[in-house]
């Protein structure tokens, strides 16, 4: 099964729950946790790495650079080494990158303007979990 085949009504569904499916690992790469936050950051402006780790917030080097890396080698970002001392290298996204970012922006927007219903629910939720128990 792939990601464009049809389901059971005609409409086009992911099917990226085989764990063999490729577009499922580019998936997981543009939605983990650090993917998110810098293609959304990187939707604004190119930054400099250890601009790009403030702006972000709470990434180890070590994860800002290996989700770097995995994300310049998918084509989402691009990265700028200048032959200058000391050296300079700036982040910046591809077409697919702004493509990708523009999508995980209006999700991490939807997710914004919902918060007070995911409040709501975690409130009924765990108020029958502990009159349960």
């Amino acid at each position: 099964m792939g990601v464009s085949e049809k389901a059971e009504y005609g409409l086009p569904q992911p099917v990226v729950v085989d764990a063999m499916c490729p577009e499922r690992r580019v998936l997981e790469h543009v939605t983990s946790r650090w993917g998110v936050l810098i293609l959304i950051a990187l939707g604004e402006r190119s930054y400099r790495f250890s601009e790009l780790r403030r702006a972000i917030g709470g990434v180890s080097e070590k994860m800002l650079t290996q989700t770097l890396q995995t994300l310049e080698r998918d084509g989402f970002v691009h990265r700028a080494a200048q032959p200058v001392i000391p050296p300079r290298v700036d982040y910046s996204l591809t077409a697919l990158g702004v493509e990708a970012s523009e999508r995980v922006g209006a999700l991490a927007r939807w997710t914004g303007d919902r918060m007070g219903e995911v409040r709501q629910a975690r409130e009924r939720y765990d108020s029958v979990r502990v009159s349960s128990q």
